[in-house]
């Protein structure tokens, strides 16, 4: 292991910990010791890190996914190499970085531990250059939610200029970046929330027309905007529909999207059996395509994004580890409008 000679490593570290799932107060502050990085790894001292929509399900353990205790949450991270294994040359202390959460260990914060904690070991493999005028906290914001967005609405979805593009949930961090890259093709972007804050907010974040679905019902709301479908015509409707809801929602989408129009998904918040009425596929020709997860181009391509003016993540909050558990809670309680970040 190398590492900077004017910059000794301390024994031990600060974690966010929880031990037990259950409620936000099952999170401490502990002191873990500061690990050390094995061939092919690379130690990092973390700065910044990004709580996504799996961190209140991964700690109310209402997934079906194996989970390890004690946990970490937080799959997001960005910050500063300090340290190098052996057998690891494309990589210096000091090196500004970005680190791709998931690889033969698991996804971090979901089937590994997670980055919220002040040093942790990655292979070298898993690590992004940072530009210089990506921020720490941007660039936390940026791979699970929108790494996951850009690949759902660019590569798979193939957005295009003119279309419209309903989005359900818009109001996190993939709900917030398929906004941006709809409006950045010149498509018209119907987004819908629980609440008229929310609303406001992503009307201000450039929706051409928001539905607040706890006071609207979606599909008489949607046919007003965009027309109600047809069987052979591809003039009403709506192109496309982003829903990584599920549950009661998914039914709903195929009265709504015009025919040969898509259906995107990348996830099941709401439920993921939901009923399906195949009569809308097969009559409207409709496609649903999945997506799953991003590459480690998009990754790149969003950081190189970010740093020329292109895009710019929204940051609900901004706060220190201590906070760990407000921000959670917030999670929980669904108040967050994009990315919620916390800094070590």
């Amino acid at each position: 292991m190398s590492q900077s000679p004017n910059a000794p490593l301390p024994e031990t570290m600060r974690a966010a910990v929880f031990h037990e799932h259950g409620p936000v107060e099952n999170i401490s502050i502990e002191t873990w010791p500061v690990p050390k990085p094995k061939d092919g790894e690379v130690l990092v001292r973390m700065k910044a890190v990004a709580f996504n929509g799996f961190d209140p399900m991964i700690l109310g353990a209402t997934t079906a996914l194996k989970t390890p205790l004690p946990m970490v949450p937080c799959g997001d991270g960005a910050g500063i190499v300090a340290a190098i294994g052996e057998n690891v040359s494309e990589w210096s202390v000091g090196d500004r970085v970005s680190l791709l959460p998931w690889g033969d260990f698991g996804m971090m914060g979901e089937t590994a531990v997670g980055m919220a904690r002040e040093y942790l070991t990655m292979p070298a493999d898993n690590l992004f250059r940072m530009p210089d005028t990506l921020s720490f906290e941007d660039a936390a914001a940026l791979p699970i939610a929108y790494g996951t967005a850009y690949r759902m609405m660019v590569a798979r979805g193939q957005v295009a200029e003119g279309e419209t593009v309903l989005i359900l949930g818009a109001s996190g961090g993939v709900g917030t970046c398929c906004i941006d890259l709809a409006k950045s093709v010149g498509a018209t972007v119907i987004a819908t929330a629980r609440g008229a804050e929310k609303c406001e907010k992503l009307l201000a974040h450039g929706a051409d027309h928001v539905i607040d679905t706890s006071k609207e019902d979606l599909v008489t709301r949607t046919r007003e905007i965009a027309g109600r479908p047809r069987v052979g015509s591809d003039k009403t409707g709506v192109d496309v529909v982003v829903n990584y809801i599920g549950g009661e929602t998914w039914r709903q989408c195929f009265k709504i999207t015009k025919a040969g129009g898509r259906i995107l998904t990348c996830g099941a918040t709401a439920g993921y059996d939901p009923q399906t009425d195949i009569r809308y596929i097969w009559s409207y020709e409709l496609n649903i395509l999945g997506s799953d997860g991003w590459t480690r181009q998009d990754q790149i391509d969003l950081m190189d994004m970010c740093a020329d003016g292109r895009l710019e993540p929204v940051l609900h909050a901004v706060r220190p580890l201590e906070e760990v558990r407000t921000s959670m809670q917030e999670m929980v309680d669904r108040q967050v409008f994009g990315k919620s970040i916390l800094t070590l």
